[in-house]
């Protein structure tokens, strides 16, 4: 057994502790919030005795091995960064940190200390991800990969009313490129690595967040295009378009549906039945890290993780878009 604790109770959390519950090898045995009113609150429900209201106590505790964070993404970097120096493996709700300079030391306290760090996005470990990653040969040399993620926030609406939450505050790290473009380019990455160059552009919300935005991404013999918003919806599936036919995922997210249309008219379904909760195979990928002795996953792995920041870092950097965070990683 795996024995967890967590940071952050809010709903992903809620989805995270359904999924994890699925995996054998998991035990929830620790909960953290800023107050013991809160985290008397969330532990009771999963019958959790261990509670603390001071993450240097978590973090040295003798009670966990591992920890899943799911706070703000400004919080990310810090937190992790104290679990990892205190020989806790950890699974990092994403984005994993605000930039590319927080994600360096977090990978090197990682591998001072020996331990597991992982981003925690769940579409790459996925089943149907697997079936597109090991079919994309069948259409022939890849010109062109499509992936849009548009999906109107409920908080927006609070927004307009003039109450700006978390999810719309820079000082959060937060925005519609870090909540769902990531979706888009995480996969990407994963797929063909990083590209030669980025154009990005964007809207930029007065509070000084980007509520959508578009990426063009060149490769050699390739580009791609990236579509994200959290001020619209969109229906649209992901396609991979080769020379000889192109491979549709229905929800680039959370992909369920994988099919090939090939140029003579043939369709092959590719789907593979997907029974867990979507976020069960990214809890287990993390598990399995740790019992094999890993120090990081093969599927969301340091290089991957790093080269979908420094894409983002570079949308944001043509779009203006900034964060407190970033200070640090320019030295002022």
């Amino acid at each position: 057994m795996v024995r967890f604790a967590i940071v952050g109770t809010n709903w992903i959390t809620e989805e995270f502790l359904k999924a994890a519950g699925e995996a054998e090898e998991f035990a929830l045995n620790a909960v953290y919030s800023r107050t013991e009113e809160k985290a008397q609150s969330f532990a009771g429900k999963y019958g959790v005795s261990h509670i603390f209201t001071n993450l240097e106590e978590m973090a040295s505790s003798s009670e966990i091995d591992a920890v899943y964070i799911a706070s703000p993404n400004s919080l990310h970097a810090e937190q992790a960064i104290t679990f990892l120096k205190n020989g806790k493996h950890v699974l990092c709700e994403k984005p994993i940190a605000s930039n590319t300079y927080e994600i360096s030391n977090m990978i090197k306290a990682a591998k001072e200390n020996g331990v597991v760090l992982m981003e925690a996005v769940k579409s790459t470990c996925m089943p149907n991800f697997g079936a597109v990653q090991s079919s994309l040969q069948k259409i022939g040399p890849v010109r062109r990969y499509f992936a849009s993620y548009c999906q109107y926030s409920s908080r927006y609406d609070a927004y307009k009313q003039g109450n700006i939450l978390n999810a719309f505050k820079p000082e959060f790290s937060n925005g519609a490129l870090m909540d769902i473009g990531i979706y888009c380019i995480y996969p990407l990455v994963a797929l063909f690595g990083r590209p030669d160059k980025i154009q990005a552009s964007g809207h930029l919300l007065s509070s000084g967040v980007d509520g959508e935005g578009s990426i063009l991404l060149s490769y050699q013999g390739m580009e791609a295009v990236v579509m994200y918003s959290k001020i619209s919806n969109s229906a649209l599936p992901a396609e991979i378009q080769g020379e000889n036919g192109n491979l549709l995922i229905d929800k680039i997210h959370t992909p369920e549906k994988v099919e090939i249309h090939y140029r003579n008219g043939e369709v092959e379904n590719l789907t593979v039945k997907q029974e867990k909760h979507p976020m069960f195979y990214e809890v287990k990928e993390f598990i399995d890290c740790i019992l094999q002795g890993k120090q990081q996953s093969d599927l969301n792995s340091f290089h991957t993780t790093m080269a979908a920041a420094e894409i983002i870092e570079e949308a944001r950097k043509q779009m203006g878009l900034r964060y407190p965070s970033d200070e640090k990683m320019n030295g002022e």
